[in-house]
């Protein structure tokens, strides 16, 4: 039996055209003589659909969308697709559930029984968790149903089991030939490979083969990277689909003899990984919200010139605009360096001098800053007008010229409140805003290193780092080194890991502290930050819930 492996970039809410493309790869299996061909998680409606669940017409629309599905499908091919089903019972509103579609009927659904509440998870808010296995024939062919957690019940990736009961051991029960898992899970870096991991766990655990189908694109924050693959009873990943691209591939059962030699695709290395993420999800969230073109402020820093090199990655250097806003404080090298890099990139540039608007507000404010000297630092007042002044003057490229404004901040910043409210913080996507800055530069070095080139000019990636919002200025006058500040951040955001505990790697007590008051103190920032592409196993988007208005500092 032939099985189709249909690996879709849905975007939410769009049901005619996740249909289409549904359509569209149904044909393609149905020329090529598959029995079976399988779909990620919600993929009719879209994963993750929030609170348009809560919408009676939404699920309304799942239903109407996956009927005209079954109706349309003329052959014999049997169809897996996700999708939300109304609850007519008791308990929340719906199901997430599998629809399997046979000789153009709805012959069966099963509900997602195990619903994740962690990170960026919700699902408890808003679906009934399924109670049966469901087992389906397709060919003669026993076929076990699961949805993306059931089968990360008892993964060893865990401290302990976050379930009490495991569904593949209840479903495996049943003697079936084949195990279909219907996925959409997001990416964070090495994710493929723990994710692939608990597949082959899970495989040879029940002696079962595994199809797995995960969702592929940018859904807002979230960044799904595909990968799905089928892993033999052995453990074995016979075959691999793209990653972050839309796939459709074959997997050829074969009673005698199990397809131990089919080729598999490699997964990519850790910063190629990440660099396909990144252009993955800014390409998805700038198209899936609308928009053509992006506006990035240049500074002539590693920030802004990996934001903009992202940027033409995802979306072409026609669609990007550079715009250069000097200042009193702006050396002339940082101005070299920012016109040479955006004519590597080949993307148009506008300059414009903050100088007069920033004369303007001194003298607006003169007498307030002079009255409250003794009450407030003056310097950083000052530092903040000239950011605010930029963040006002891309807003208002974005408003007459209907492109995006992508922030350039990256997460060592965002944590320790390193940033301006409306000021370089303003913007509709913060692409970096997950990227340590070790890794800013890390990455930075591979796209030259694939490109061949200085594509991101040397200096820029060898100079010291600064805002150049006063004389003579650098990161570290307020923040650690990097290498030490971005150790601490893992270790606190990431790990969780008591401060105490971290002395251990040899960073001083004070800087230990200095650092995890920072990030705490500045909750209130992060708040208001511009939507962030999630690539670390803890962002600071909606997986992050840190009350903001509270008094807990943990002490040495």
């Amino acid at each position: 039996m032939k099985i189709a492996l249909a690996q879709i970039n849905p975007t939410i809410g769009d049901f005619e055209n996740n249909l289409n493309k549904i359509f569209q790869n149904i044909s393609i299996a149905e020329k090529q003589g598959a029995k079976l061909i399988i779909f990620s998680e919600l993929a009719l409606c879209g994963y993750p659909p929030k609170d348009l669940l809560l919408k009676k017409q939404f699920i309304e629309d799942n239903k109407k969308y996956l009927k005209l599905l079954a109706e349309k499908i003329k052959s014999d091919i049997a169809v897996i697709v996700g999708f939300a089903e109304e609850n007519k019972g008791d308990g929340k509103p719906s199901f997430n559930s599998l629809a399997f579609i046979q000789n153009g009927e709805i012959k069966n659904t099963y509900q997602k029984i195990l619903l994740p509440t962690y990170d960026v998870f919700d699902e408890d808010r808003y679906f009934e968790g399924g109670g049966k296995t469901c087992v389906v024939k397709v060919a003669g062919k026993s076929i076990g149903l699961s949805v993306c957690e059931d089968i990360w019940h008892d993964s060893l990736e865990w401290t302990k089991p976050r379930y009490h009961l495991d569904p593949m051991e209840e479903l495996t029960k049943e003697k079936i030939d084949l195990l279909v898992n219907s996925s959409s899970s997001p990416y964070f870096i090495g994710k493929p490979t723990v994710r692939e991991n608990i597949l082959k766990q899970c495989a040879k655990k029940y002696s079962i083969s595994i199809i797995y189908v995960n969702q592929v694109g940018g859904n807002d924050d979230l960044i799904f990277d595909g990968n799905s693959c089928v892993v033999d009873k052995d453990g074995n990943t016979l075959i691999r689909l793209k990653s972050f691209e839309e796939d459709l591939q074959f997997y050829e059962i074969n009673d005698k003899k199990q397809c131990k030699d089919a080729p598999a695709g490699r997964l990519p290395n850790d910063e190629e990984e990440l660099l396909q993420a990144i252009i993955c999800g800014l390409r998805d969230y700038v198209r899936k919200c609308g928009f053509k073109k992006v506006i990035i402020g240049l500074s002539g820093g590693i920030d802004s010139a990996l934001t903009a090199t992202l940027a033409v990655y995802a979306l072409g250097k026609e669609n990007v605009l550079g715009v250069l806003m000097p200042s009193r404080y702006t050396t002339d090298l940082s101005k070299i360096d920012a016109k040479k890099h955006a004519e590597n990139l080949g993307i148009e540039t506008k300059t414009l001098s903050i100088e007069d608007p920033f004369k303007a507000f001194l003298n607006l404010l003169g007498p307030d800053l002079k009255e409250n000297k003794d009450l407030t630092n003056q310097a950083p007042t000052e530092e903040n007008i000239q950011a605010r002044i930029r963040g006002l003057i891309l807003m208002a490229l974005s408003n007459q010229s209907g492109a995006l404004v992508l922030s350039t901040g990256n997460k060592s910043e965002l944590a320790t409140g390193y940033c301006t409210l409306y000021g370089d913080m303003c913007g509709g996507l913060a692409v970096i805003s997950d990227l340590p800055k070790t890794t800013v530069y890390k990455l930075a070095r591979y796209i030259n290193q694939k490109e061949g080139k200085e594509l991101i000019p040397n200096n820029i990636l060898t100079k010291a780092p600064t805002a150049e919002l006063k004389p003579n200025q650098t990161d570290q006058d307020v923040l650690p080194p990097y290498n030490e500040l971005d150790k601490i951040l893992n270790a606190y955001v990431e790990e969780h890991i008591p401060l105490k505990e971290m002395l251990k790697n040899g960073i001083k007590k004070e800087t230990v502290q200095k650092v995890c008051n920072m990030i705490d103190s500045s909750e209130y920032k992060r708040e208001q930050a511009a939507p962030g592409l999630k690539l670390t196993s803890r962002s600071f988007g909606h997986g992050w819930r840190m009350p903001i208005a509270q008094r807990y500092k943990e002490q040495i």
